[in-house]
């Protein structure tokens, strides 16, 4: 039972190594999809800010695993 475990650890991790960076990220795309869908926002200029955003996001994880102050 033991290896399963440690199997499906492994399995979750390499989809998920970054838990704020998943989190973030499921955040901006709820956001932005509730504003195309309820505030008419243009799809294009959705798909803009999912690109900007999630650019950002990506960055600041980067840095945040550069200085040592990650999830691991």
């Amino acid at each position: 039972m033991k290896i399963v475990r440690l199997v499906l650890k492994e399995l979750v991790g390499m989809f998920v190594d970054d838990g704020s960076l998943a989190l973030l990220a499921l955040l901006l795309i709820a956001l932005v999809a509730g504003a195309v869908k309820l505030l008419a926002l243009p799809p294009l200029l959705g798909a803009v800010l999912i690109l900007i955003g999630c650019l950002a996001i990506l960055l600041e994880s980067t840095r945040r695993g550069a200085r040592g102050g990650g999830n691991g």
